[in-house]
């Protein structure tokens, strides 16, 4: 049986030296959508657009920040220990998703501290920029051959040639079309629904739809934690279940408050 290969050239554009990667451009391309998504709903509903300057500067900081620490803490901790000065190479790869939310979730209430909005709030509306971020990550992690899938023999595994010869799953790119997926319903149900006037209930929707995809996906993963290999959950799956647990409550938390 034929598979598709993959062996993308890292580098996009090099010029006189300097070299611009896929990695870094979908990167920024992740930013830059996101950004574009708050600012159409700010202006759709009146809010201050000029501080989203602040919070794209509080959240780039937080995301980068925090998917470095948990990549360097949750899934290679023995080997950043050893060399701590190695937490500092981002260039090299490594973050975590789960730490990138958490940044960007300290970086969203730092904002919220210098505005009158509710905090649940804004985590709606950040709720649908971070779905269209992640679906810009995870092509920026297929462009570069990371993230892999397990070995298989279905029609649709890819060779990814810069790491073996084995036709494996594309893991990055079920990723990226469940946030892809999740990014156009919960804008559907913003725009459409009166749900966005449930403080909470978007970012409940959010939760319990990335992370249940991320869950399902962990199975066809290669486990990316060196101490993980034998248990029966992966390192992903484990850090994914407090997030499950507060989109539930989130979800359910509205209708508690209607019923007293």
């Amino acid at each position: 049986m034929d598979h598709f290969v993959w062996n993308l050239d890292p580098v996009l554009i090099s010029f006189m030296g300097l070299k611009v990667h896929w990695y870094g451009a979908l990167f920024a391309l992740a930013i830059a959508s996101g950004f574009q998504v708050m600012k159409r709903m700010y202006k759709k509903e009146g809010l201050d657009v000029e501080s989203l300057d602040n919070l794209l500067m509080y959240c780039v900081i937080g995301i980068i920040v925090g998917a470095r620490l948990a990549h360097c803490f949750f899934y290679d901790p023995s080997y950043y220990f050893a060399n701590p000065m190695k937490i500092l190479a981002i260039w090299e790869g490594g973050l975590a998703s789960h730490g990138g939310g958490l940044g960007a979730i300290l970086a969203l209430y730092y904002y919220k501290r210098k505005t009158d909005m509710p905090f649940l709030f804004l985590l709606d509306r950040l709720a649908i920029a971070t779905a269209i971020f992640g679906f810009f990550v995870r092509m920026a992690n297929f462009a570069n051959s990371e993230i892999l899938g397990l070995p298989t023999t279905k029609p649709w595994g890819i060779i990814f040639e810069r790491v073996d010869l084995l036709p494996r799953h594309p893991a990055q790119l079920y990723e990226a079309i469940s946030y892809l997926i999740i990014f156009i319903s919960l804008y559907a149900v913003y725009k459409f629904t009166n749900l966005k006037e449930k403080h909470g209930v978007i970012f409940g929707l959010f939760l319990c739809s990335v992370f249940s995809a991320r869950w399902a996906i962990e199975m066809v993963k290669v486990k990316q934690a060196a101490y993980a290999t034998e248990w029966t959950m992966s390192a992903g799956q484990l850090l994914s279940i407090p997030f499950l647990v507060v989109g539930v409550a989130l979800l359910i938390l509205p209708f508690v408050r209607k019923q007293k």
